[in-house]
């Protein structure tokens, strides 16, 4: 069908020194969908730059003549990418004037489908219904054309493996994290469980750039998985699935941690490494049993222990063996009520070894803020039957911990709608909503998807979107697999604020966490000097706020504050700064304060210098800061 020029335009809004977007759309829904990501919202108003699909004059856009089937293409911003269409199209060949710029081709023929031509996006078929199915890096050629977002984020978790980043600078991959909007590094501990001075080392080099770079440092335990060497060691302490057979599942090989002297053994080990290094806090990390296949496999189902079995059979008056003997009398399948029993039993030793382990921790690091990432079992209720999981009883320990919520592998190709379900069924579970995070899967998924294997570009900015618009903190397992071609636009997809009103002298937004304002120059916020800020961003509270030019600085700037901001003023000389937060908090100040106080009494500052900045580190809990230049 011929046809289109200018099916959407981009209004664009001078705001001091700085710009703003609206956009102009045929189809509003759409790509609504896709550029709120970026919060930019769709309007029906003209605008002078224009993204045009199908032949255009105007663009010296014309049809060959010739039709192509399109079932796989190739994008510029990851040439060696596999990306298929789940529907495949006919679709007319055009041919562009030489000064165009294509993005995406057909993958055999080479046929243009998106290119910028002068400051227009040009596309020969539109994206698609949730916006990424056809184009997943359509985003990135927008900013490539001049879009500018008008927001950014710096409060994501991301997870981190050092085998996968051998021969990587800890200062390289800080400065990239920070970059990136990274406000805290869960670091797989296990590789430092046992005592290595060379792998110690490393990881303190980490730690330190970390701090520089305003990143709070988490230590990732993966319990019941403790070591290589402890596996190795300690063969009487191996775990046992229903085939009897050592629980070597994966990655992770399991150690039976309802033993007494392997227990102690671990935590002795676990303390050690708490204290060793400069932990920000802890992650106890999925803590419960196997597997996803349930008692059909017998192979990986857990835990089938000696302890177990002689603690569980008097109270169930079976031994939980016999349920995946396909040949006896209570196995699952021929009695519900005793699969439930087992089914219930085994949950209750799930919490009871995450209580047992939440108290060592405590008592290690009393400080240390803790998170336990635990499989969702509300939005999957079938987890707390397979592995063990009760997020609703869990959270009814009385301990102030981070639930950081993982969405099970079987819904890793759900869209991110999924994401405010989860928050919804999960927030009855507590009145304190911060404690709820989500973490995100960017991994190969094993279902077919489409348009890529592994969420990148559109799809990875909404699903980041709907998350930090659902939870107080998101999590990205794992750092080294989010696509590099991504991570520029990871700050601006994880703000989830709102632009309500922009003019050349103000600007009017808001979101349910801090966020950032895309803005350079000094500025007031809600009529004050405004200290929070770097040279390409303006921080802010939780809630509604207008930004508007200031005339006079502040007397220093605070460019990145990890806790959640609550408020912040200048009075003379002095900046002051309050906050809450369940972890130390660590602020980057553009030049060192001549004296610190915390709820108004003098401290001495933990304070560490970098090349442009300086790393302050501040006490966890509900606290104003005043720093005096």
């Amino acid at each position: 069908m011929r046809r289109v020029g200018a099916l959407l335009a981009l209004l664009t809004v001078t705001l001091g020194a700085q710009t703003s977007y609206r956009v102009q759309v045929a189809e509003p829904e759409v790509w609504h969908r896709l550029l709120s990501t970026l919060g930019i919202e769709a309007t029906t108003e003209r605008a002078p730059l224009r993204i045009a699909i199908g032949a255009d004059r105007q663009l010296g856009v014309s049809e060959s003549g010739e039709k192509v089937r399109v079932a796989s293409v190739v994008d510029s911003h990851d040439p060696d990418l596999d990306i298929f269409w789940e529907e495949p199209a006919e679709v007319a060949v055009y041919s562009l004037p030489e000064s165009a710029r294509v993005f995406v081709r057909e993958r055999h023929t080479a046929a243009p489908l998106m290119a910028g031509v002068g400051d227009t996006l040009w596309l020969a078929v539109p994206p698609g219904a949730a916006g990424y199915e056809r184009f997943p890096y359509l985003l990135h050629a927008l900013v490539d054309l001049g879009l500018e977002p008008p927001f950014r984020g710096d409060r994501l978790w991301a997870f981190f493996d050092s085998s996968y980043r051998l021969r990587a600078d800890p200062g390289y991959l800080a400065r990239q994290w920070r970059e990136a909007g990274i406000s805290g590094l869960h670091v797989a501990a296990w590789h430092y469980y046992d005592p290595d001075s060379e792998k110690a080392a490393y990881l303190d080099k980490l730690i330190a750039a970390c701090r520089r770079e305003g990143i709070l440092v988490y230590a990732w335990l993966e319990l019941p998985h403790v070591s290589e060497n402890f596996w190795q060691e300690h063969a009487e302490c191996r775990e046992k699935t229903a085939s009897l057979q050592d629980a070597k599942l994966d990655w992770r090989k399991l150690i039976d941690l309802t033993d007494v002297a392997c227990a102690a053994a671990v935590e002795t080990g676990v303390e050690r490494l708490l204290t060793a290094f400069d932990w920000d806090g802890v992650n106890l990390g999925e803590l419960y049993f196997e597997s996803l296949h349930g008692p059909d496999n017998p192979a990986r189902f857990t835990p089938m222990n000696e302890t177990v079995r002689t603690e569980a059979k008097p109270l169930l008056g079976f031994d939980p063996l016999e349920l995946c003997d396909a040949q006896g009398p209570h196995h699952w399948s021929k009695q519900p009520a005793d699969w439930q029993a087992f089914v219930d039993y085994r949950a209750e030793l799930a919490l009871r070894l995450q209580q047992h382990w939440l108290g060592i921790i405590r008592a290690t690091l009393p400080e240390a803020n803790v998170v336990i990432t635990q499989i969702d079992d509300q939005f999957d209720p079938r987890m707390r039957e397979l592995l063990g999981a009760d997020a609703a009883t869990l959270l009814e320990l009385d301990d102030p911990f981070t639930l950081l919520i993982e969405d099970p592998a079987p819904l890793w190709s759900l869209g991110p709608e999924r994401y405010p379900e989860i928050a919804r069924r999960y927030q009855p579970l507590t009145d304190s909503p911060e404690r709820l995070a989500i973490d995100i899967n960017i991994v190969e998924r094993y279902q077919q998807t489409y348009p890529t294997r592994k969420q990148t570009g559109g799809e990875l900015f909404q699903l980041v979107d709907r998350s930090s618009r659902s939870f107080a903190r998101v999590a990205l397992y794992f750092e080294n697999s989010i696509s590099p071609v991504d991570l520029a636009l990871l700050p601006q997809a994880s703000a989830g604020a709102k632009l309500l009103e922009a003019s050349p002298s103000k600007v009017i937004a808001e979101a349910p966490q801090p966020f950032g304002v895309n803005w350079s120059g000094f500025a007031k916020v809600d009529g004050a000097v405004w200290p929070v800020a770097d040279s390409i961003t303006v921080w802010l509270p939780a809630g509604h706020h207008k930004v508007e030019p200031a005339a006079v600085h502040p007397p220093g700037r605070i460019v990145r504050f990890t806790g959640d901001l609550l408020s912040a003023q200048v009075v003379e000389q002095t900046v002051s700064l309050s906050y809450k937060y369940s972890a130390r908090s660590i602020a980057l100040l553009d030049r060192r304060p001549r004296q610190v106080t915390v709820d108004g009494a003098l401290i001495e500052p933990d304070l560490v210098a970098a090349k442009r900045h300086w790393s302050l580190r501040l006490p966890r809990g509900s606290h104003t800061v005043t720093l005096s230049f």
